[in-house]
């Protein structure tokens, strides 16, 4: 056999974690165990354990389903679209974009779970929803966009799951699970036709879902008459930060891989260059989307919309929003732009820079437009004129990003980071190799 195909293989396969990956889990587990710990307790008390009122009646728990939705477009999206324009040099990116696709959108699930006060339900939701509701069109889309999602990771690991069955014969009962999942794969002619064309139709499939699971979103936001809400840019505004949340979420975890399985000959400065290149264009198109989101409400300059966008500007969120406008999309297009900035370190900082700005900017797109509804707040305590997570609140929202990291952690512990099969076809090292020596 071909040693370089053998050393590919090694090279590639899934690994046992040292002690930093173990340490790396249990305090993923312990940050989740403490959210439960919080959870029961909303449970048990409900809702007022959560700094939630009748005004800021969404709180951190949707802004957090917002910024999962959003990480999630980039794994299938950018992936279909690549596959379908048969562009080869992202092949060692795309099994990790797609693991937090399905992360991300299994988490989202949950956070909208987690923000109802009668999780019991949720069966309503499927059983009595009204297709009038923009609600049940999310529950539609999230749902679809999960199962294609994962079918999209599934499917083409179909040659590497009979790959590493053989590669793990020392070890019978992980070789049995491999092989099970393989569905047979032997890589006849056959099969490579049905394998090809299904990834294609899924290719297809979940482009307009995965736009859709955005704009149904944004359209949650729009359907509600209130100031910064009311606005026809957000379905596209949404998409747009969707992509670059998503983009910098696959570069942060690419570099973290290849830091932690020295995958330099597969990850090379290269694709760091190039994902820097298209962050740098998502960037940039995202601040164009937001000049327009607060350009337009500035011009008009309603009262109601003039106290919302004071509050942004100069008010009590202003240093929350100039730190994520500034440190989260300004100061990294800068960086980017210089050669030296897309090396994998800078833009390993940078891109963590924007995942951050990610989150705080689903938080300013939710709570201050619930803090200046358009009738005023009277005869109401003043703690209820303002919104503040309770460290509650704060314990389940850091146990859903750690559940996430845990998903993303546990499947690169026993899935190929980088796809076998596809490498070696775009390296010329399968002739003359089968699947089934």
């Amino acid at each position: 056999m071909n040693t370089a195909y053998e050393k590919m293989i090694h090279d590639l396969a899934p690994k046992k974690f040292s002690w930093k990956g173990n340490a790396w889990v249990a305090v993923l587990v312990l940050i989740i165990l403490a959210g439960i710990y919080s959870y029961v307790q909303q449970l048990k008390h409900g809702l007022v354990i959560t700094g939630m009122r009748d005004y800021a009646l969404w709180g951190i728990y949707i802004s957090n389903f917002v910024f999962f939705v959003a990480v999630s477009l980039v794994g299938s999206l950018i992936t279909a679209i690549l596959r379908l324009s048969d562009v080869h040099w992202s092949t060692p990116l795309t099994r990790i974009a797609e693991i937090i696709a399905v992360a991300a959108i299994i988490m989202a699930g949950i956070a909208i779970i987690i923000d109802m006060g009668r999780p019991d339900r949720v069966l309503n939701l499927f059983v009595h929803g009204r297709l009038q509701s923009p609600i049940i069109w999310d529950v539609i889309v999230i749902s679809t966009y999960l199962v294609l999602s994962i079918l999209f990771l599934y499917y083409p690991l179909l040659p590497d799951f009979t790959l590493l069955s053989k590669h793990f014969t020392g070890n019978s009962k992980l070789a049995k699970w491999y092989r099970v999942l393989s569905l047979n794969w032997s890589g006849n002619e056959r099969q490579v036709r049905i394998y090809s064309r299904s990834i294609k139709v899924l290719s297809v499939l979940i482009i307009p879902v995965a736009f859709a699971i955005h704009t149904v979103t944004a359209w949650l936001f729009e359907t509600t008459y209130r100031p910064g809400w009311d606005s026809t840019n957000f379905g596209p505004y949404f998409v747009a930060g969707a992509f670059v949340a998503g983009s910098s979420a696959v570069i942060v975890v690419m570099y973290v891989l290849r830091k932690t399985y020295k995958l330099d000959d597969y990850i090379t400065d290269r694709h760091f260059d190039l994902m820097g290149k298209i962050l740098v264009m998502l960037s940039l198109l995202y601040l164009y989307f937001n000049i327009n989101e607060y350009l337009m409400p500035t011009y008009k300059s309603t009262e109601e919309e003039a106290g919302h966008l004071r509050s942004l500007f100069l008010g009590e969120y202003a240093w929350l929003f100039w730190t994520a406008i500034v440190g989260g999309l300004v100061v990294p297009v800068v960086v980017l732009i210089f050669p030296q900035g897309r090396k994998p370190l800078p833009l390993f900082v940078v891109s963590l820079a924007v995942v951050t700005g990610a989150w705080w900017k689903r938080y300013l797109i939710v709570i201050p437009t619930l803090s200046h509804p358009f009738l005023p707040i009277e005869g109401v305590p003043e703690a209820w004129r303002h919104y503040s997570p309770t460290w509650m609140e704060w314990s389940i929202t850091a146990a859903t990003l750690a559940s996430a990291l845990l998903i993303v952690t546990f499947l690169v512990r026993f899935l190929p980071i980088i796809p076998i099969h596809e490498t070696a076809e775009e390296r010329g090292l399968l002739e003359g190799q089968s699947v089934n020596k």
